[in-house]
């Protein structure tokens, strides 16, 4: 879910957070712990609030426009071929071998699509 979920609670709001419930400022790094369960609640709140709202919205737009509502708001990570692509045109952009990126390319083409 780490991946997928766009809701990630900044460092700074973590701290605040941590530094009201024990009543003092907190300074210094945070725990993976404790990134993990303030990342977790602020993503589970988020569906709560998204599914909430897509209820509210059920009666009103079509099946279509919820779930692509729901899509563009809770976005899939892009796919390893997507990102290989993606980091063979950046790799193209520095201009090396033009024709060695072209068989790579066109091997990356010929891969299935992730399901």
């Amino acid at each position: 879910m780490s991946q997928e979920h766009p809701i990630t609670p900044p460092p700074e709001l973590v701290k605040h957070w941590l530094g009201d419930y024990f009543g003092c400022a907190v300074s210094g790094e945070l725990s993976e712990s404790e990134l993990y369960l303030a990342t977790q609640a602020a993503r589970w709140g988020a569906d709560q609030e998204l599914e909430a709202l897509l209820d509210l919205a059920d009666e009103f737009l079509t099946f279509e426009t919820l779930y692509d509502i729901r899509a563009a708001r809770r976005p899939k990570p892009p796919s390893l071929k997507k990102q290989a692509l993606d980091a063979l045109d950046y790799l193209l952009e520095l201009e090396v071998n033009g024709e060695r990126y072209d068989i790579i390319r066109r091997a990356l083409e010929s891969l299935p699509e992730e399901q």
